[in-house]
């Protein structure tokens, strides 16, 4: 039977073995072409990849670069011109002078614009009341708020020829000045109400209009501080309390244009009458030698100060230290003027030790102040 069928059976096999190569064959040739598709497909991918970017980076890099060069130009003007106009370093407290500041600490004073001539005060005699006949014309201004204090200058300068105006604080001075500018010099006290010396001061220096007029401060402040003080807020000289006639002499005689010499002083006897707490001597030299007028001294500082015990007690027990403070200030300042100097050491030693807060050693000292208030009232009232 497989004879029978021998050439049938052949052709079948030989079909199939060609089915099979055909079908390889046909597997072999779609994988090929896969292939070739696929990096068909990875070169047209890559070549997108590549050329796209470049061609971007081209297109940002060339509008950025003209971006640059239309706005560089600009850039740079802005950049010099905003320090030439605006920040030159002369606005707002000028920068550019800061460094030449921290050099130093001391500030410069305040000055007239034109200087005010001084000649020199050549040596002389005790001076007397009648020495200040030389300045007669002469108008000067002063600026003090004591009452005792304006009594004993215009008590010094009468029958002088001298035009003496009161200002009883910086205010009123500055006030007087507006309206009438024709003084020679101002005495200025240092401590006033409203407006104090140094803040008038500056304000008269701040005026050209006033560069002729001298301001002389007027104080018992003696500390170098104080003068430093007085000095950088445009006092050009410094008379201190109490006013000695011969500094007042010559503060006048160096701003005046008088060629006299100071007069002899005369002979004339005084009784002279020293206590343990009245040297009055020394308050009648501050008085010029005027006996009368050292005696009108005297009793204003009775009639304005008796009771000032209990007005300094009352403050420092109530703790207005600052108030006690201007009080004792001026007592210290009139004590001198009269010569009561034990009073003076002690009104100076409980101004400093108001400083005292713990310990408020300055309650202590109120008895001392009272023992030599009251003995000084009892010498002045024996002398009169």
């Amino acid at each position: 039977m497989l004879e029978q069928y021998q050439t049938e059976i052949l052709a079948l096999v030989a079909l199939l073995v060609v089915v099979l190569i055909y079908i390889m064959v046909k597997k072999r040739s779609s994988k090929t072409d896969k292939s070739i598709d696929m990096d068909e497909s990875s070169e047209e991918l890559s070549q997108i990849e590549i050329d796209e970017p470049q061609e971007e980076i081209v297109d940002e890099y060339d509008d950025t670069e003209e971006s640059i060069a239309q706005e560089e130009p600009e850039a740079v003007v802005e950049t010099e011109e905003e320090p030439e106009d605006e920040f030159n370093g002369k606005e707002e407290g000028s920068f550019g002078d800061v460094p030449q500041q921290r050099k130093s600490d001391t500030v410069p004073p305040i000055q007239p614009k034109h200087q005010i001539k001084k000649r020199t005060v050549p040596p002389h005699d005790k001076i007397t009341k009648d020495n200040f006949k030389e300045f007669t014309g002469e108008k000067i201004l002063v600026a003090e708020d004591n009452l005792i204090n304006q009594k004993v200058i215009k008590g010094l300068l009468a029958d002088s020829g001298i035009e003496i105006t009161i200002a009883d604080d910086g205010q009123e001075a500055l006030d007087i000045l507006e309206k009438d500018s024709n003084y020679l010099l101002v005495l200025m006290d240092a401590h006033m109400p409203r407006v104090d010396g140094f803040e008038a001061t500056r304000q008269i220096r701040a005026n050209s209009e006033y560069d002729h007029i001298l301001v002389v401060a007027l104080s018992g402040d003696t500390a170098s501080d104080d003068i430093k003080k007085m000095t950088e807020a445009g006092m050009s000289e410094h008379l201190e309390k109490p006013l000695r006639m011969e500094a007042l002499y010559d503060i006048l005689y160096a701003y005046t244009g008088t060629n006299s010499n100071a007069q002899e002083d005369d002979d004339k006897f005084v009784n002279v009458y020293v206590t343990h707490e009245l040297n009055g001597d020394q308050g009648l030299d501050v008085c010029g030698g005027d006996e009368e007028f050292y005696h009108e001294i005297l009793n204003e500082f009775i009639a304005t100060y008796e009771n000032s015990t209990q007005e300094l007690g009352d403050l420092l027990r109530s703790g207005d230290l600052a108030a006690a403070d201007r009080l004792l200030l001026d007592i210290v300042g009139l004590t001198a003027n009269i010569g009561a100097n034990n009073l003076n050491d002690i009104s100076h030693i409980i101004k400093a030790s108001l400083n005292d807060t713990e310990e408020k050693s300055y309650l202590t000292l109120v008895d001392q102040y009272k023992t030599s208030l009251d003995n000084l009232i009892k010498d002045i009232k024996e002398y009169k």
